[in-house]
């Protein structure tokens, strides 16, 4: 760690060092100390990563750290740099980092590079950013250990912060600390919109990419997609309807049997099965955001037509050559449909004869609509498009919709209480004793002025002190939350002179009614967007108080 500026402070004997305010730290390696040999590996292996401080604005003292921890980048577009410019949001150009950092904390970035060779025999090569979720967790555990062995004397505990896989690799690191009697020293645990229960990715883009990699076409320009986004170890692991679960031992055709949702062979089952027997760390406060929509909202409909497209694919061996594509989202429950038909032509004389063809289906379970629609963290497909590959871009620009549902809203909590992805969710099913859920399906990973709200009042611990889900009266909750211009009040008994009062983070009364609640009671509101407490009462027995998220 470079250091600029030396002072020193001797507090209880113990001397520590300060740098300038604003300094952010040398890139510095960071090697595990804990080996984990994942499926298909010979020994164990331990994994490597890198970080940088990016200290306060105040004093420049190690003493108040949020981790916030990368996900899933199989080539490592994203550096540490690239990272913090991700907590930009807003049109006013404001930043989470900044804002933190001029409060006093220091951020401290991990980044799993694109790949390198193993510490164990400086041989094997590993994919860090796509690599298993547990060994990129081992070298979360080893940053922890580091950074609170270098804290300041008095230092506040740990803050963890973890977008998409990140918060997968965040959560494990934190749990399996606690079941080995490790300090790691943690108040609060944000998790980002991350896929506790799996992520998604439409099969019907899966089969396609494969077929044209590893089938006949055998384009290997598009290799990096399907070893990296499809095929890379935490891909197999996080995806709940992977190709593989479904081909036949040649790795492209379906197999025959019942095409519903199939997670990767020896992979996602078991990944699954760890974390939920590892479940979260007991002595955090554990709470959530999510990008997926609370009331329902659909990301397209379930069978839709993604893409019917003709492409020009140039001359081959003095021919003129055509693919046409046909990709559909998953169907309705039930249903089985075709969602990957692959023609591909040349013109002979003046015929155009089909030289290749492939085709395959997907089942949706009988309990559920298919995922690719369903409500959730959107995965934007026109950023496939870099502008560098022109059938990238005729791809991109002739898709019927620019994105598909990559992270649940059930997932994004930790529901496992429900079969069907469309339910809309009940925040007390959640294992997070906090969430902020957005009325409408945002893009994944995307910061709102709502939820950096949220996370910077749980950052600077302004919560209410109890778990905010819970209902604090047996007979009244919010159906949503957070709301837009109006929410609705669902009481099991009707209730007469109900006093509803909801009061701004500066303490000012902002509205102030008594009206009569019957079950379902709908309540108008006209607030800016930001955190508020609700607080119903009446002269008997009723106290509800809860907090009130406006998103506009």
């Amino acid at each position: 760690m470079k250091k600029i500026t030396f002072l020193f402070f001797l507090i209880l004997s113990v001397t520590f060092y300060a740098q300038t305010p604003g300094e952010v730290s040398a890139l510095t390696p960071i090697d595990a100390t804990i080996a984990y040999q994942g499926f298909g590996e010979a020994e164990p292996l331990l994994g490597s990563g890198e970080y940088k401080i990016f200290y306060d604005n105040i004093n420049g003292v190690l003493d108040k750290p949020i981790f916030f921890v990368d996900g899933f980048d199989p080539n490592d577009s994203r550096d540490i740099d690239s990272m913090y410019d991700l907590l930009n949001y807003g049109g006013s150009g404001e930043n989470l980092g900044d804002i933190v950092r001029d409060e006093g904390y220091d951020l401290v970035v991990l980044n799993f590079p694109e790949e390198y060779a193993s510490p164990t025999d400086g041989t094997t090569l590993i994919k860090g950013g796509a690599d298993f979720i547990q060994r990129n967790a081992f070298i979360l555990v080893e940053l922890i250990n580091t950074i609170n062995s270098n804290k300041a004397i008095g230092s506040e505990a740990n803050v963890v912060i973890g977008p998409s896989m990140g918060g997968l690799i965040s959560r494990y690191a934190l749990a399996y600390m606690e079941s080995q009697s490790i300090d790691h020293d943690t108040r609060l645990y944000i998790s980002f919109d991350s896929p506790h229960r799996g992520a998604n990715v439409p099969i019907g883009l899966q089969y396609l990419f494969n077929y044209m990699v590893n089938g006949d076409p055998g384009i290997t320009e598009a290799e990096p997609l399907v070893s990296g986004l499809l095929n890379s170890p935490a891909a197999k692991q996080m995806l709940i309807d992977h190709y593989l679960g479904h081909v036949d031992s040649g790795g492209v055709e379906q197999d025959g049997t019942t095409p519903t949702p199939k997670g990767a062979p020896n992979f996602r089952d078991n990944f699954q099965t760890e974390l939920d027997g590892l479940g979260f760390a007991q002595n955090v406060r554990n709470v959530s955001i999510t990008n997926g929509s609370g009331t329902g909202e659909l990301t397209g409909t379930p069978g839709m037509e993604l893409i019917s497209h003709t492409f020009n694919t140039g001359e081959v061996d003095g021919f003129d050559t055509r693919a046409i594509i046909d990709v559909h989202f998953t169907p309705e429950a039930g249903q089985n449909i075709e969602v990957t038909d692959f023609t591909g032509q040349a013109f002979v004389f003046i015929f155009w004869i089909t030289g290749l063809e492939f085709s395959a289906r997907s089942e949706a379970s009988s309990d559920s609509d298919g995922l690719d629609s369903a409500p959730g963290g959107q995965f934007d497909l026109f950023g496939f498009d870099d502008g560098t590959n022109p059938l990238i871009t005729e791809f991109v620009n002739n898709l019927n919709t620019q994105y598909f549902n990559f992270i649940p809203t059930l997932s994004g909590l930790a529901i496992d209480s429900e079969t069907d992805w469309y339910t809309i969710p009940v925040t007390n099913d959640s294992p997070f004793v906090n969430t902020y859920i957005p009325s409408n399906n945002e893009p994944h990973v995307t910061l709102t002025e709502g939820n950096v709200a949220f996370a910077l009042e749980e950052i600077r611990g302004e919560t209410l002190g109890i778990n905010d889900n819970a209902i604090v009266s047996n007979t009244i909750r919010l159906r949503e939350n957070p709301i837009s211009n109006s929410f609705t009040i669902l009481s099991s008994q009707s209730i007469n002179g109900a006093e509803i009062r909801i009061v701004d983070m500066s303490g000012k009364i902002v509205y102030n009614e008594i009206t009569h609640l019957n079950a379902n009671t709908s309540i108008a509101t006209n607030l800016t967007s930001g955190i508020y407490i609700l607080q119903i009462t009446n002269n008997n027995d009723v106290n509800f108080r809860t907090k009130l998220i406006v998103n506009h």
